[in-house]
């Protein structure tokens, strides 16, 4: 595929015509959602979602409808139409290359196997922050978005069957991972290593990004740390995939785990924070380290370390 002359482009301007082409996305595919939704079920529908009235049984397949149009094809479209039809570099700007050793899906899955006490230990502390007096305003504002956040998410995770608990398998754990990889670890990673030229630097600037796009100031941390360590997979690897099999593990395990304990299967309920001691925390900390060492020459082997504009993918 020959490349376009956006490929060429500052990375700037990149940055600035990725965000508008999802801007524009976004906003014609949230029109298109609400009316698709108002034509199925009524706009009175509508209305009850928008005030968190999720007492109509149709609400929720309503919210499956607006989650999917609303949001994972705008995310997932703009990386696509980017990567194919802008810059025309896909193998750049997505990486969908299954050219990779297959034993990095072992090491992924470790390495979000034992991650979780350290999540717990971010969250706990991304709890105790708080803003200065001056931003209460936005304090507020932030913990009303979170509420908001997390009754929707409750709304969609009320599984009554097992079919329930394989649709979210596939709409929270599979199309989420696929569509928020391929924008921000696929697109906007890529970007942000040539704004920065600091392949680090871009991993941990997306990761910021992907965790602030979800509007949850207080899980703003262990999003963070997941962001990297997908940044990292991406970059070691050279392929989008090892990202995506970690975000559907991350994903799919709270769905599953959110099923089992509405069922009574398990009694450990999965929004606990206080699992862990702080043993396990720093546990946690040094296997991630040398299970991130061991994927990094496992991917890389004994081929030359790559070099980004200049620099060592070190």
């Amino acid at each position: 595929m020959m490349k376009s002359a956006v490929s060429q482009m500052s990375p700037g301007k990149q940055l600035l015509l990725f965000i508008v082409i999802f801007m524009g996305i976004f906003t014609a595919f949230n029109i298109l959602g609400i009316i698709a939704v108002g034509l199925i079920y009524g706009f009175d529908l509508i209305v009850d979602i928008a005030h968190l009235n999720f007492s109509n049984p149709q609400s929720i397949p309503a919210l499956y409808i607006l989650q999917i149009v609303t949001t994972t094809i705008p995310i997932f479209a703009t990386p696509i139409i980017f990567a194919y039809w802008v810059v025309k570099d896909p193998q750049e700007y997505v990486k969908p290359s299954f050219r990779f050793p297959w034993v990095l899906f072992v090491v992924a899955f470790f390495v979000m196997l034992v991650s979780s006490p350290l999540i717990e230990f971010l969250s706990n502390v991304n709890q105790q922050l708080v803003l200065p007096k001056w931003l209460n305003g936005l304090e507020k504002w932030m913990k009303e978005s979170e509420e908001s956040a997390r009754r929707v998410t409750m709304a969609i995770l009320q599984m009554n069957t097992l079919w329930d608990c394989i649709k979210n398998l596939i709409l929270i754990g599979f199309l989420t991972a696929v569509a928020e990889e391929f924008m921000f670890r696929g697109g906007l990673q890529t970007i942000m290593a040539r704004l920065t030229k600091n392949i680090h630097a871009a991993i941990w600037i997306t990761a910021a990004l992907f965790s602030a796009f979800h509007m949850e100031f207080y899980g703003f941390l262990p999003r963070l740390l997941l962001g990297a360590l997908f940044g990292y997979f991406v970059a070691y690897s050279g392929s989008i995939w090892p990202a995506v099999w970690g975000h559907f593990l991350n994903n799919g395990t709270a769905v599953v785990a959110t099923y089992l304990y509405q069922k009574k299967h398990i009694k450990l309920n999965p929004d606990a924070t206080d699992v862990f001691s702080w043993w396990q925390y720093l546990f946690s900390l040094i296997i991630i380290i040398i299970l991130l060492i061991v994927y990094k020459k496992v991917a890389l082997g004994k081929k030359q370390v790559p070099v980004l504009n200049g620099e060592e993918l070190g």
